[in-house]
């Protein structure tokens, strides 16, 4: 392909683009513009396997299905959400919850419907989907939504908004060509996102294994968690850590007034931006109190993420907020041995049975006291670290090649979606 940046502007109310394309509404090109129903208001329960249901988590910011994350309904649910049952290219966008996410729907999770946070887009002419699922991931877009949600008292958006929204539109051949140079950077990116999911269910199947036969062991003894080495014991979180602690209640602020204030909502992915944490007004004598330092594990109480910890490194002077739980580990144990402990399926399964099946209650500093841990060694414990710890690194580096190609994308998008440079057309 040959680009060239050599064209005539024009200004429009989304800026600046090549004078021979159109500027339209997405009113302008669509069939229709609706959402969906939750099954239950309808008086419909989910059911184990069937239809699939798509919901916002199911959905990643890349705009690739998480079919673990898919509900599930069955054949008189899907004709009563008759409005919202999906068909192939259609485009589904994001006005609940985490605004703007877009996909675009294929054949392979049909017969699909959704809900009420997700605006389906069915356009006219379907062979122009993807390049409009592009243009509404653009900056173009996701900046008027940014907006949109600054304006408004609530994080949501219309279908009248999505119905307004400005899209610029190339000649047909033209968004083709734009298409096909995003589509081999996507293809990029999901073979990254194959590599990492495949290497994390390597440390997954990695953990199950270490952390119940550990390293070089031949005798084995049975407990309540299964065959476990003779040498090891089985301790309660109580006997090898310090009694746990809940955090300080305070409101957040941007202004630099005393120590950063970590919340559950600052731990993403299980890292913690600590440029982006905010402060908290905390008196000098309850600073000490709830400090935070290298090696302590801290526990989401309540949420999505009730029960996942999260180990602290380097850290600036920071304070722990309510919602979290701290616990330290006491000398005979490594905190980052405990911290892969407790992203097993022997913790989990414990939390599980601890909370009736369910952790939406949240979790508290007694039942994680209660919590049994597989314990060897301090030396093994090095030594299962350092094996985890390779692995992560390998993930760690997939991860960082994903966000250097997901940069590259960004880029050419908004040249490319902007007309900013050209694709020549024969």
């Amino acid at each position: 392909m040959e680009f060239y940046k050599e064209t005539e502007f024009r200004d429009t109310d989304i800026g600046r683009i090549p004078k021979d394309w159109q500027v339209l509404k997405i009113d302008d090109i669509t069939e229709c513009v609706t959402k969906g129903t939750t099954p239950t208001t309808l008086g419909f329960s989910y059911v184990p396997s069937g239809i699939n249901f798509i919901k916002i988590e199911s959905i990643d910011e890349n705009g690739h299905y998480l079919e673990e994350r898919f509900g599930h309904i069955d054949e008189k649910a899907n004709e009563a959400l008759n409005r919202s049952v999906l068909e192939e290219n259609d485009i589904l966008f994001s006005i609940a919850g985490a605004l703007g996410r877009v996909a675009l729907v294929n054949k392979e999770i049909l017969p699909a419907n959704t809900n009420q946070a997700l605006a389906i887009i069915r356009l006219k002419n379907k062979s122009r989907a993807i390049y409009s699922k592009y243009f509404l991931n653009s900056e173009t877009i996701q900046n008027y939504i940014k907006t949109i949600a600054v304006q408004s008292a609530q994080a949501n958006l219309t279908l009248a908004h999505v119905r307004n929204f400005i899209i610029a539109w190339p000649e047909s051949e033209e968004q083709n060509k734009i298409c096909q140079i995003l589509k081999r950077i996507d293809s990029l990116i999901q073979q990254t996102d194959s590599i990492i999911r495949k290497t994390q269910e390597l440390k997954k199947g990695l953990m199950q294994e270490l952390l119940a036969k550990g390293i070089g062991h031949t005798e084995f003894m049975d407990t309540e968690h299964g065959k476990i080495p003779k040498t090891w014991k089985i301790q309660l979180v109580s006997d090898i850590c310090e009694k746990p602690e809940y955090g300080f209640t305070q409101s957040a602020t941007d202004e630099a007034i005393g120590p950063k204030f970590l919340r559950i909502t600052d731990i993403q992915e299980g890292k913690v931006k600590w440029d982006d944490v905010p402060y908290c007004d905390c008196p000098n004598e309850l600073v000490k109190k709830y400090k935070l330092k290298k090696g302590d594990i801290l526990f989401a109480r309540t949420g999505a993420t009730t029960g996942k910890s999260y180990t602290i490194g380097e850290c600036p002077e920071a304070v722990f907020a309510s919602y979290l739980i701290r616990i330290r580990t006491k000398d005979d144990v490594i905190p980052e041995y405990l911290f892969y402990f407790f992203n097993s399926i022997y913790y989990w399964e414990q939390i599980r049975k601890k909370m009736g099946g369910s952790a939406q209650g949240g979790i508290n500093a007694s039942l994680l006291s209660k919590i049994k841990v597989h314990f060897p060694s301090k030396d093994e414990q090095q030594k299962i670290i350092s094996i985890l710890a390779h692995v992560d690194e390998q993930i760690d580096r997939e991860k960082i090649t994903k966000e250097k190609i997901e940069s590259l994308k960004k880029g050419l998008m908004q040249t490319l979606l902007t007309g900013q440079v050209r694709i020549k057309v024969n």
